[in-house]
């Protein structure tokens, strides 16, 4: 139904350019929030009214009088009425709806998407600190962030996926004190174990596991690397790059079992190593952004907005957390992506201004709005009617493997996806394994497989239901899952606009909707041929939309349940 759809389009542009030239390039259509007022809605007569001095329900019926005559309206539509103030509600012909199912059957996994747009953007994401393993929280990262990709690369984008590694700086320094405690005997809770709710200190089993490899002289691969152990404990350089080398290992095998994959890795330290940050400090000083105050150099960010200036070298000669930060986006613009989106905890709502205000104040052009942000909350776990929040391995959280081992790849990427990023979430372990419709991934993968389940009794060759007649699809819930289907690809271009994969699941929850109603409606394997292969061309289009709509979220459509 798409290039009907976009007939009609054309033709309403048409009528408003004629009746307020510079109007038509606003001509749009809206989903009425009742389906019983109709398939479309245009609101165009109430927006142009009082420019044009007219009554908007007067306005109204003149258009639709113009719209009516047109060829595209006669063809695709069997309705035009005002309604309220002056909405023009359009109710469609089963024909109309019916080509989204020829559509869907022709375009395959292509259906949605759009053509290269030339454009090229990078996605940031996870980006944990190589300290620990994975935990939900970045488990919610990892989804939010390869489902984004995805959105993205439907809408013609080149995508780059990137991992920014913070393998600098105290933590790094805790990490490898931990460790070094580990190797010489000393657990937590004991006399030498640092202690108190600010102690820098890791306590999870894994910092045991890697003092014994490290004291074993192991080798660790991870993505660019391989580190062979010393076996000495006073080695504490050695120590801190065998266990960055050994977590970034553990992460990136969590990461495998989620799926998710990366195009770039990219590290901190190499900021340093490589001088950018103080490049990019030296840049700020001489474009006169700077002062120095306290025995610290300080960021003018209250020129670009921010609620005071920041400081950007402390005292000591060290480095504010958010200097780094300007410089690994200057890189992103320098090697050509001016379009970023970074997907980060809502924790980090504080350092965006100060990032956008260094990004500004280096005078390289980068527009006041770069980056884009996703910031998303964390999430909590209830398992057996209780909240978890601790996980022995990893000390004091639940990781993303836990929750993996718990319940499934699938499970843990739509639930953590089913949600706005902002708003709190708590995921239930136990819904999670249930088999039943409340179970939202469990329904729509139902809805996939009992369409496979149809397909195979027919047994025969899917391809050539895209010639079949469908002029038998007259029913109410057929055109409802047929008008459902031809929501798709708008959904998804909105979705990518908006960085907002949530409105896949719901989108894939009311398709799995309408196709159960449809099924339970009619039978589908009759005597009758020709209404018997329009049936199945339905729900084979059906099963087409959810496969691509779950690949998305990175969720496997499964045959069989």
């Amino acid at each position: 139904m798409l290039f009907v759809k976009q007939e009609l389009l054309a033709t309403l542009a048409a009528e408003l350019e004629r009746l307020s030239p510079g109007a038509g390039a606003k001509a749009a259509f809206e989903s009425p929030k009742v389906a019983a007022h109709g398939d479309l809605a245009s609101t165009a007569a109430m927006q142009l009214a009082k420019p044009l001095g007219e009554n908007p329900r007067q306005l109204a019926g003149r258009l639709r009088e113009a719209l009516q005559k047109s060829e595209s309206f006669r063809q695709w539509t069997c309705a035009i009425e005002i309604a309220g103030p002056g909405f023009l509600n359009i109710r469609l012909t089963p024909e109309a709806k019916q080509q989204t199912v020829r559509e869907v059957l022709s375009q395959g996994e292509r259906f949605g998407r759009q053509t290269a747009n030339g454009q090229r953007v990078l996605v940031e994401f996870v980006s944990a600190n190589p300290t620990g393993p994975l935990h939900v929280g970045h488990g919610r990262q990892a989804a939010l962030g390869d489902a984004i990709c995805n959105l993205l690369e439907t809408q013609g984008w080149d995508v780059t996926r990137e991992f920014y590694y913070n393998d600098a700086g105290v933590q790094i320094q805790t990490l490898a004190h931990s460790v070094q405690l580990r190797a010489r005997g000393v657990k937590p809770g004991d006399a030498g174990w640092p202690s108190g709710d600010n102690a820098a200190a890791y306590n999870g089993d894994y910092i045991q596991d890697i003092a014994d490899d490290f004291l074993a002289s192991k080798t660790v691969r991870a993505d660019d690397r391989e580190t062979i152990a010393s076996g000495d404990i006073e080695d504490l350089d050695g120590i801190r790059a065998f266990a960055v080398a050994y977590l970034r290992r553990e992460q990136d095998r969590d990461l495998q079992a989620f799926a998710v994959r990366f195009d770039n890795y990219y590290l901190e330290s190499s900021l340093y190593s490589s001088g950018k940050v103080q490049a990019t400090v030296n840049r700020l000083v001489a474009a006169g952004k700077t002062y120095e105050q306290d025995g610290a150099l300080w960021l003018k960010s209250t020129d670009y907005g921010d609620d005071k200036d920041r400081v950007m070298r402390k005292g000591d000669g060290s480095y504010t957390y958010f200097v780094p930060d300007v410089a690994y986006h200057i890189t992103k613009w320098e090697r050509g992506f001016h379009k970023v989106v970074n997907i980060q905890g809502t924790d980090h709502h504080g350092t965006i201004a100060r990032v956008r205000a260094g990004l500004q104040a280096v005078g390289m052009g980068i527009a006041p709005g770069y980056p884009d942000y996703v910031l998303h909350t964390m999430v909590r776990v209830m398992r057996g009617g209780q909240e978890v929040k601790i996980s022995k391995r990893a000390g004091s959280y639940v990781t993303l493997r836990d929750l993996i081992e718990w319940t499934s790849k699938d499970a843990v990427r739509f639930f953590l996806l089913s949600r706005k990023p902002d708003t709190e979430y708590m995921f239930d372990v136990d819904l999670a394994v249930t088999q039943n419709n409340d179970n939202p991934v469990y329904y729509v993968q139902y809805a996939h497989a009992r369409i496979c389940s149809v397909l195979a009794g027919w047994g025969g060759d899917v391809a050539r239901l895209a010639g079949a007649d469908l002029a038998a699809l007259q029913s109410a819930p057929a055109l409802a899952l047929a008008l459902q289907l031809a929501k798709y690809p708008e959904m998804l271009s909105a979705a990518a606009q908006d960085f907002a994969p949530h409105d896949v699941t719901f989108y894939l929850r009311d398709l799995a909707a309408c196709y159960h109603s449809y099924y339970d409606a009619e039978r589908i394997l009759v005597d009758d041929e020709p209404v018997k292969l329009a049936r199945l061309a339905l729900v084979a289009a059906t099963a087409q939309v959810l496969h691509n709509g779950l690949a998305i979220l990175g969720v496997s459509a499964p045959v069989k349940m």
